[in-house]
């Protein structure tokens, strides 16, 4: 507690630091912002000395030493200096709920497959019966099995699940080498978790939702779009990511939130 006390006393809070070394460097919030995709009101949250739109303290000291760095300090006097102020624990916060307001709203119920399967084989059933007792008997048993077969087994997927489960309509999941030599008109990215988990979500340039869920260590999932791919990760360092075929060198520290956007072509140049 007297270690609180003595920062306390002694020198600004950690918001008010923060808020006076980007006056000094003659920043606004908006190019803060820009800077390092930190949201705009986290940032007045954060010069006000309000965490509690990070997260969790996790959070809080990753866009701690983001914004401290943008604005040329040592972000680590600045993470003592919160964890003696706040008594903050050292155990990692879930990374699920620092994301609720930044959800999409659930899809739309599945339709009951299982309700119109049954109907379809009643309706075959049925199709089958009136042909053989109205002299249909001419026809082919093999073909009629095939009918049975075909309703029995079931709708097959829409083309949108289809697109969601794939990342694209009738394509699979891009292997390494297919990530490695990934098409100069697309953007391409692969995004492994190596240590630990985090949470992540992913969009296409048309804001639809390609995925958005915690991925466990080992976990990699890909994703393509012609034109732009936009990812938050909850827990930055922990992830690996290729773009285009391309390693991507500094992706984040662990406990940081990332907002990335990539591109075709070469993702350095972006």
């Amino acid at each position: 507690m007297s270690n609180g006390n003595s920062f306390a006393k002694d020198r600004p809070s950690v918001g008010r630091t923060l808020q006076q070394a980007r006056i000094r460097a003659k920043l606004t919030v908006d190019e803060v912002s820009s800077s390092t995709r930190v949201r705009i009101p986290i940032i007045h949250a954060i010069e006000r000395d309000d965490f509690s739109r990070c997260g969790g303290d996790v959070y809080a000291r990753g866009h701690i030493r983001t914004l401290a760095r943008a604005v040329g300090l040592d972000p680590a006097p600045l993470v003592e200096q919160f964890n003696a102020e706040q008594g903050a624990q050292s155990d990692p916060a879930p990374a699920a709920p620092l994301f609720e307001a930044e959800r999409i709203r659930p899809e739309p119920r599945r339709p009951n497959w299982t309700a119109a399967m049954v109907a379809a084989i009643v309706a075959v059933i049925g199709f089958v019966g009136f042909t053989f007792f109205s002299g249909g008997g001419n026809n082919d048993p093999g073909a009629v099995a095939e009918d049975v077969a075909e309703a029995t087994a079931g709708p097959t997927a829409s083309a949108e699940e289809q697109e969601r489960r794939t990342g694209g309509p009738d394509r699979p999941e891009p292997s390494e080498s297919a990530v490695a030599a990934a098409p100069a008109d697309k953007v391409t990215v692969r995004l492994t978790v190596e240590e630990g988990s985090s949470w992540v979500s992913a969009r296409d340039s048309s804001g639809r939702l390609m995925f958005e869920g915690v991925l466990e260590d080992g976990a990699s999932e890909t994703f393509t779009d012609d034109d732009r791919i936009d990812l938050i990760l909850g827990n930055a360092g922990a992830v690996t990511l290729h773009v285009n075929g391309k390693e991507i060198e500094d992706v984040g520290e662990m406990g940081q939130v990332q907002r990335l956007t990539y591109t075709p072509g070469d993702p350095e140049e972006g």
